[in-house]
């Protein structure tokens, strides 16, 4: 599960992060683009350092720009990535449980002692 956080979060600023989401959160006639601009950002020492900051764009057909998502698109990226890594991890851990029930169920069964078998047959009859 998070080595698809991983990749959601790695792949959030690529143009198809941006096109894919874009077609759910751009009004009807624009065009999702990725914009870019140099900022800083604080590292753990607090000293700034320059980094790059990606939006999301709505232009329409004359190039004016509609809309401007700075944040919602990565988070909504990320999800569609957690939702695909939860569906892979339900999928193995039905995968891989069912045989690992089975080898530690003929395990432990091999390890227990044999148990004495005490039946009817083995008593006297009294008529």
């Amino acid at each position: 599960m998070p080595v698809f956080f991983v990749v959601g979060s790695v792949s959030s600023f690529s143009e198809f992060a941006i096109k894919t989401t874009g077609g759910w959160l751009c009004p009807a006639g624009s065009t999702p683009e990725s914009y870019s601009y140099a900022t800083t950002t604080a590292d753990e020492f607090g000293n700034q350092q320059p980094s790059t900051a990606y939006e999301l764009h709505c232009v329409d057909s004359s190039g004016n720009v509609v809309k401007t998502d700075p944040v919602f698109y990565a988070f909504l990226w990320i999800g569609i990535w957690a939702l695909i890594g939860a569906v892979v991890s339900g999928v193995l851990t039905f995968v891989f449980a069912v045989p690992g029930g089975m080898l530690v169920t003929k395990l432990l069964n091999k390890l227990k002692r044999p148990s004495t078998n005490i039946n009817s047959s083995n008593y006297p009859k009294f008529e």
